[in-house]
């Protein structure tokens, strides 16, 4: 049987895999049975359990039956219907516990007879007491019928519990073997399985592990560049063997392939390699690099012979060129030299232009302030002379209204007369009156010193209404000069905006024609600083020109060494 890598790998842990499955099967099997023997001992503490309380029910049935004897009172009765109710289930769950256990049940079938005559003598002690009174019932209980079944009951019931430890003692006993056996089993098994891994694990170490890490050791060695390395015996069948036979081809063809190269690098190009195959991608393209080397060769050897001769031409052709653009150089350089003076000048001419541009602009601005102020000086007049017509208007109706004024005062002069005539009448007729006329006479007193006052206020504003009339006068007198002045003023501002605006066109053409002449200066500096920028290109486009001759000169030269370089180096090689 050929055992591969794969198959020794399959053998040794299949067989602790095994070991293992069986151990799980065993620990698996007893763990079941444990937990059946759990059960089982959890069943026999409950038939346990039944069997203490069914004896504890019975004791409270015979106290509660005592003390209701003894006392006659129905409270006391409450342990013994408790008892009742409780012993028949209790007695029903034991069987049913123990009904795999034909013992057991023969005990219980007896328990029961015993228990219902228990019953039975309890519950006619009762009817005694309660029919007869407290001796009939005393009597009954000390015949001992009671205390005998209750004995026999007993016993019955210590019987049970007996068998049943006897029970959980066999029980525990066979879970105990159990678990030693599960125990040996486990541990055996565990042991093997370890004792069965190791031996895998070093066989695999020693006989694959080992064996791949001098193969991964010789591909780093390889991956560097080195080819001195020996690999592993090649005799071995399984997939080791043949990576090392695998191995041992790629070192050959590398060897080889380094040979043909080293034979390359020596400068003979009539060696080739051979493709391992129509796959081997670095056998075919080095072959296909030996013939396109060779064909390069070749046609670098015509080149160079070539390349010397079209570089001396090209040397004597670069060094009349380096000449002729010396010359246009220091031509353009003059050139050049004369233009910018040409230039300065026309800058010079150009500022002068706008300077006088500038000038001509600011005295048009100024003339059309001077204007514009004509113009408002023109307008306020015009208000002015407005505002004087209005004034004058004013004053002629502030006359008017005054004369009104002078016809009230007359009228209130006539009233006060008339009135100190009726005083005058009132106190003649008053003093005629005598005593009865006292009265009218004070009022007609009164009357009079309000006639007075009334006359003396009325002088008082003729007097002012003199002085305004005066004044008005002198007023409306004054309002008619102004409005004459400021018509003779408006006339002569009129003829002087008319004088400004026309030397506004003046200045204006003047600053247009200023302006006109800047720009034509403007532009021919900028002719004349394209000139020049151009001038300045072609000066330095003659200067790298002249450069570049000369480096295309140094350059023809370097050429003409490379190409006898180029045929000494090409002379080593061996086609």
């Amino acid at each position: 049987m050929k055992w591969n890598v794969g198959t020794k790998l399959g053998a040794g842990f299949g067989a602790a895999l095994a070991i293992f499955v069986i151990v799980s099967v065993v620990s698996y099997e007893s763990t079941t049975q444990l937990v059946a023997a759990s059960n089982i001992r959890e069943h026999t503490y409950e038939v346990m359990i039944q069997l203490e309380r069914s004896s504890a029910l019975l004791k409270d049935i015979e106290v509660g039956q005592r003390n209701y004897v003894l006392t006659g009172e129905d409270s006391y009765l409450d342990p013994y219907r408790s008892g009742l109710e409780k012993i028949g289930p209790t007695i029903r769950g034991v069987r049913t516990l123990t009904e795999d256990n034909p013992r057991q049940q023969s005990r219980l079938d007896r328990m029961e007879v015993l228990i219902k005559n228990r019953l039975a003598a309890a519950a006619q002690s009762l009817e005694l007491r309660r029919g007869q009174g407290l001796d009939a019932a005393m009597q009954s209980i000390k015949g001992g019928v009671g205390i005998a079944l209750s004995a026999d009951i007993a016993e019955l019931v210590t019987e049970m519990q007996d068998e049943e430890t006897r029970l959980l003692a066999l029980r525990d006993a066979a879970t105990n073997a159990q678990v030693r056996t599960t125990q040996f089993v486990i541990l055996g098994g565990t042991l093997i399985a370890v004792i069965l891994a190791t031996l895998a694990g070093f066989f695999i170490t020693r006989n694959i592990a080992a064996p791949l890490q001098h193969l991964t050791a010789l591909a780093e060695r390889i991956s560097v560049g080195d080819l001195t390395a020996s690999p592993l015996d090649a005799g071995r069948t399984d997939e080791v063997g043949a990576l090392a036979r695998a191995f041992e081809r790629m070192m050959h063809f590398l060897r080889s392939t380094a040979g043909a190269a080293e034979l390359i690098a020596a400068g003979d190009l009539r060696t080739s390699v051979t493709p391992q195959s129509d796959k081997d991608v670095l056998g075919q393209a080095f072959a296909r690099m030996s013939v396109n080397l060779r064909q390069q060769i070749g046609s670098l050897v015509e080149s160079a012979t070539v390349l010397g001769s079209a570089a001396s031409e090209i040397v004597a052709s670069t060094a009349q060129l380096a000449a002729g653009a010396s010359e246009s150089a220091t031509a353009v350089s003059e050139t050049t030299t004369t233009v910018e003076e040409v230039r300065q000048t026309a800058q010079m001419a150009s500022q002068k232009s706008r300077t006088v541009s500038e000038t001509a602009q600011k005295v048009a601005h100024i003339s059309l302030d001077g204007r514009k102020a004509t113009e408002d000086a023109i307008t306020g007049m015009d208000r002015i002379r407005g505002q004087m017509e209005a004034i004058a208007e004013s004053m002629r109706r502030l006359s008017e209204q005054g004369q009104t004024v002078g016809q009230i005062i007359a009228t209130v002069e006539d009233l006060s007369a008339q009135s100190n005539l009726l005083a005058v009448n009132a106190a003649i007729e008053a003093a005629k009156a005598g005593e009865f006329g006292k009265g009218f006479g004070v009022v007609a007193q009164e009357v009079k010193s309000l006639a007075e006052q009334s006359r003396q206020a009325t002088n008082q504003v003729r007097t002012i209404l003199v002085d305004i009339q005066k004044a008005t006068a002198a007023a409306v007198m004054a309002t008619e000069q102004g409005g004459k002045a400021v018509e003779a003023g408006a006339s002569r501002t009129q003829a002087a905006g008319d004088s400004i605006q026309a030397l506004t066109g003046n200045i204006t053409e003047a600053a247009q024609a200023a302006t006109q002449i800047a720009a034509s200066s403007q532009q021919q500096l900028v002719g004349m600083d394209q000139v020049a920028a151009a001038m300045e290109n072609i000066r330095q486009v003659s200067t790298q020109n002249v450069a570049s001759a000369k480096q295309l000169e140094t350059s023809a030269r370097n050429l003409d060494e490379l190409g006898r370089r180029l045929r000494q180096m090409v002379e080593r090689y061996t086609l």
